[in-house]
């Protein structure tokens, strides 16, 4: 695991999320699925390349003195897991891609080792003070977020039409605690720690 970045001595807390990183490969082929949505769909909020991940579980705002024990949680959270692989695979959308709010890409193998993993870091947080997610664990890379859901029948079809698109697969040999800093620009993501999973 690497060491805890430094958070600044002026702030007292940061948002929070833990997550698996997309290889430059995988990134570079959602970029290019990317560009072909936003040309039928320019009101979605899409996410910029360098910040496509897949989340394990969002934290929100994190008193910095805490960091230290949430990194201590995420390695308890892996010591029983080992490396795995994770394929990105095909179009999708919450709650449907007729009525899209969020255009996502899917998880293919590697889903249930990741649930399980998430699982883990659930148990491992909760007595830290982060509830459990009410809802199931849904594994995804969210590609944009729309602004003011619409039906918008090109998207749909797109989407739809894109069920069995492959962008990429990658070995999972850590998780990220990440720091999000929002403004204007939109969201700016930067690691925290890195937690590795132990080798087999």
């Amino acid at each position: 695991m690497s060491g805890l970045k430094d958070v600044g001595p002026d702030l007292p807390s940061v948002r929070a999320f833990v997550a698996i990183r997309l290889d430059d490969a995988t990134r570079s082929a959602l970029r290019a699925e990317i560009d072909r949505l936003r040309a039928a769909a320019p009101y979605v909020a899409w996410v910029p390349a360098e910040n496509l991940h897949v989340t394990l579980k969002f934290l929100g705002h994190v008193e910095a003195n805490s960091l230290d024990e949430v990194t201590a949680g995420l390695e308890a959270a892996v010591r029983d897991s080992v490396p795995f692989d994770l394929e990105i695979r095909g179009l999708g959308a919450f709650p449907t891609p007729t009525r899209a709010r969020v255009v996502w890409a899917g998880v293919r193998a590697g889903r249930e080792a990741m649930g399980a993993l998430a699982g883990r870091i659930e148990a491992a947080l909760e007595p830290v003070g982060f509830p459990r997610e009410a809802r199931p664990f849904s594994a995804h890379v969210t590609l944009g977020r729309v602004r003011v859901p619409r039906k918008d029948p090109r998207l749909a079809r797109l989407i739809e039409g894109g069920a069995a698109l492959e962008f990429g697969a990658l070995r999972v040999g850590a998780l990220w605690l990440m720091r999000s800093d929002l403004s204007s620009r939109g969201a700016r993501y930067s690691e925290l720690a890195v937690v590795s999973l132990p080798p087999r």
